[in-house]
């Protein structure tokens, strides 16, 4: 995997204020909006999995969705739990990011690498 940058994590958390302060308004500081796509490149999939917030967007590049995914902890206003992963999709591709032993989303690349979604998100028994 590749390291994150400190400019990028910043980039996600001022991506992740305009999104949240453009969109719906959640009923409390503590709440996001959700928003699982599907998505176009530069566009941020907004949700919260478990205990974790989530902010994920691609950029199209070669046939794929290269994905950027950062997750921080619910509770954490200042998100300095902030961490992330990037990875690459094949169009029609799936990928599963777990937040805990329980909670998980999956991430899907559309066709020809168009689009971005939340496709499945569920809590396990």
């Amino acid at each position: 995997m590749f390291p994150l940058s400190r400019n990028f994590l910043k980039f996600a958390a001022a991506s992740t204020l305009f999104a949240l302060t453009t969109g719906i308004t959640p009923a409390s500081a503590y709440d996001m909006t959700q928003k699982l796509g599907p998505v176009g490149p530069h566009e941020p999939i907004l949700t919260t999995v478990g205990n974790k917030h989530v902010i994920a967007f691609f950029v199209p590049g070669d046939g794929q969705c290269n994905v950027q995914v950062v997750t921080w902890n619910a509770d954490d206003m200042e998100a300095n739990s902030a961490g992330g992963v990037r990875l690459s999709l094949n169009a029609g591709q799936t990928a599963s990011i777990d937040s805990s032993e329980t909670e998980s989303f999956t991430l899907k690349c559309g066709g020809h690498a168009e689009t971005l979604a939340s496709v499945q998100q569920f809590a396990s028994k």
